[in-house]
């Protein structure tokens, strides 16, 4: 709970003052949400764990020791006391160097198995010289932990902004409700102004009763239309808290925290999608294009993994031979242990089949690709024009409400002179609040047409 109070002080010290209100701004609120919310730190992981599997493929390749020690006694007897010792040092390309020691004693050792008293040194290679020669399972394991790694961090990006999307479309709702709750709260305090005025005059005998009565029915329609837009605040300030967390501990947002009531300029800071004029952005570095090409370079290794098993199997080995490690001139070619080993399946319907179920996913994950770049070029295109056709519409909406509010203030001084009625009012009053409202939606539309822009370039804020 501490934690809790902590964060919230911490939050509203940065938040800023306006009056008796704390303003969230559009940029301090993403800041959070991607520094504290769980999703923002779980595409951290992707990254950790891309790290992670290829230090588990370069394991591969860690040089190893290898202890084999047995003995046997039986009444009285050393049947055998043998001990076999060896380091290997795997290499990229399929060659292993080793270094072995061996020295076998006992009554019942075999003949072949019979070595010089202080045992037996050897160093010597092996290899696959047809399957596993130009790929095998380490290289390519190696090679697809690479591309894992590349894959993690587009896909870290594209769950960062997926996350920040929704927090923005979250805060402008939020917006957009306390906008509308704003208005009805400036029209109320109007129709109740209106109420007033008319009710004195109808005690002086200046009007009739009855048109106390339509004002009245105007305060109670901004009185109704204001719980509504107070619900909907509601409903919408607890959907932003959603993304609101303080060091692993969700926040939940205070009835005097307010919006930046004009953030239009600092969503495109925020966002960094300012001056990103339509022919700017390269398809080529989008993250999801990014992550696909990787998944689809680690099947192509998995193809050429699976063709080279068609290939037979030939390995080699060669060990030169001696009782003295400390002497280099004893490795003779006189002395030498070598071996050959062929595997061939006949009819390799394995590795056939194998190979074509490779060759089927590396085309699948090749036609998501395409469509993917496809469908991201388009939705681009798509974005820009209704960025385009929503500042229209602001500038239209606008150019409205001003005009109804002129109408508006017109009918109220004809009203003072006696050459208007109620009715009229209202009616004025209606269309100009239907007006702003409707500017309301316009914005709200234009801003989430920007989250959409950066949604579709797919972008991971730096300053943030």
């Amino acid at each position: 709970m501490k934690r809790l109070v902590l964060g919230l002080i911490l939050i509203f010290f940065n938040f800023g003052f306006a009056q008796d209100d704390m303003v969230l701004t559009f940029n301090e609120y993403l800041g959070y949400v991607k520094r504290y919310h769980p999703i923002a730190k779980q595409a951290q992981l992707t990254v950790s764990i891309g790290q992670a599997n290829l230090m588990k493929a370069r394991g591969g390749f860690d040089p190893k020791i290898e202890v084999d020690y047995n003995r046997k006694e039986f009444k009285g007897s050393e049947y055998w006391n043998r001990l076999n010792a060896t380091f290997k040092i795997p290499t990229y390309y399929g060659i292993e160097i080793k270094g072995n020691f061996e020295q076998d004693e006992g009554d019942f050792i075999n003949p072949d198995e019979t070595l010089p008293e202080d045992g037996l040194y050897s160093v010597g290679v092996s290899a696959s010289l047809l399957r596993g020669s130009w790929i095998n399972e380490r290289m390519a394991t190696l090679r697809k932990a690479k591309f894992f790694r590349e894959q993690a961090k587009a896909d870290q990006d594209l769950l960062v902004n997926q996350v920040l999307y929704d927090a923005s479309l979250a805060y402008f709702d939020w917006l957009k409700a306390y906008n509308e709750a704003d208005i009805y709260r400036d029209f109320l305090i109007n129709a109740s102004t209106r109420f007033e005025g008319v009710k004195q005059s109808a005690l002086l005998g200046d009007i009739a009763i009855i048109d106390t009565v339509e004002a009245k029915i105007a305060v109670e329609n901004r009185r109704l239309g204001l719980e509504q837009a107070k619900l909907n605040l509601a409903k919408k300030s607890l959907e932003l808290s959603n993304f609101l967390w303080i060091n692993n501990v969700p926040v939940e947002l205070q009835p005097d925290v307010i919006p930046e009531i004009e953030p239009e300029n600092s969503v495109d800071f925020t966002l960094e999608i300012l001056g990103k004029p339509l022919d700017s952005f390269s398809i080529e570095n989008h993250p999801k294009l990014r992550s696909l090409n990787y998944k689809v370079d680690g099947l192509r290794v998995d193809r050429n993994l699976k063709a080279n098993k068609l290939l037979p199997q030939l390995d080699v080995e060669y060990n030169f031979l001696t009782q003295s490690y400390d002497q280099l001139n004893s490795l003779v070619t006189d002395n030498y242990k070598a071996g050959v080993s062929l595997y061939f399946p006949l009819f390799l319907r394995k590795e056939r089949g194998d190979l074509k179920l490779a060759k089927f996913k590396l085309q699948d994950a090749q036609f998501d690709r395409d469509n993917a770049e496809v469908s991201i070029r388009n939705k681009i295109l798509a974005v820009y024009t209704e960025i385009d056709s929503y500042q229209e519409q602001t500038g239209l909406i606008g150019q409205i409400v001003n005009n109804y509010s002129q109408l508006l203030a017109a009918e109220e001084r004809k009203f003072s002179f006696g050459e208007s009625s109620l009715f009229l009012i209202n009616s004025r009053e209606s269309k100009l609040i239907d007006a702003q409202l409707k500017k309301i939606e316009v914005q709200n539309k234009f801003l989430g047409a920007k989250a959409n822009l950066f949604k579709s370039l797919a972008i991971n804020p730096e300053a943030l």
